[in-house]
């Protein structure tokens, strides 16, 4: 079980935006766009291509710890913990001196190994109210702390609903420091 803690925060210490952005530009991508270890501004830096890798990456290292945990036999409060650790790597990496991403595309993941329509609805949810709030901030802020309630009112519970729930404590802390944010979102063309 603590093997799988560990293993979870290594994994998510893996920071693949950092290394892909100065691998293609040279550059480290903390010193520009919103100075996170995130797809979103591995795109800014680094071009489209380099930012789809890094999602693809992030997603798989999430789906891998728990798919490796849930394999091993863990109990459902052991997978939240294993959750909450690969989340935690990710935006504390032990590999890039505890400065990384945010934490979404690894969660994204974690949750596909744990139960795809529980990371489709959560997935519309982010999507949702990042379009209305228009501040990807704060609508992941509200995305991480409405999804869980949202998941036990259409009956998921169990691993689902306990990883989601592990994950999102952390998200909510996490988007809590870029909630009055001015820099320019990519998809949202708004004022302010």
């Amino acid at each position: 079980m603590i093997f799988y803690w560990l293993l979870a925060y290594l994994l998510g210490s893996l920071p693949s935006g950092l290394w892909i952005t100065r691998l293609v530009k040279k550059t480290d991508i903390r010193d520009g766009g919103s100075g996170h270890v995130t797809t979103t501004n591995t795109i800014r830096q680094a071009g489209f291509l380099a930012g789809a890798a890094v999602l693809i990456l992030d997603i798989g290292k999430g789906s891998l710890a728990l798919w490796l945990a849930q394999r091993a036999g863990l109990s459902t409060w052991s997978l939240a913990i294993t959750a909450a650790l690969l989340v935690i790597g990710h935006c504390y990496p032990i590999f890039a001196n505890f400065r990384g991403g945010m934490g979404l595309a690894v969660t994204g993941g974690a949750m596909l190994a744990t139960n795809i329509p529980a990371a489709l609805i959560v997935l519309a949810t982010l999507i949702f109210l990042v379009l209305v709030i228009k501040h990807s901030a704060r609508g992941a802020f509200f995305a991480s702390l409405l999804s869980p309630p949202l998941l036990w009112l259409l009956q998921f519970r169990g691993d689902a609903l306990w990883v989601m729930t592990a994950a999102s404590l952390v998200l909510a802390l996490r988007f809590t420091i870029d909630w009055n944010r001015k820099y320019r979102e990519l998809w949202l063309d708004r004022e302010n």
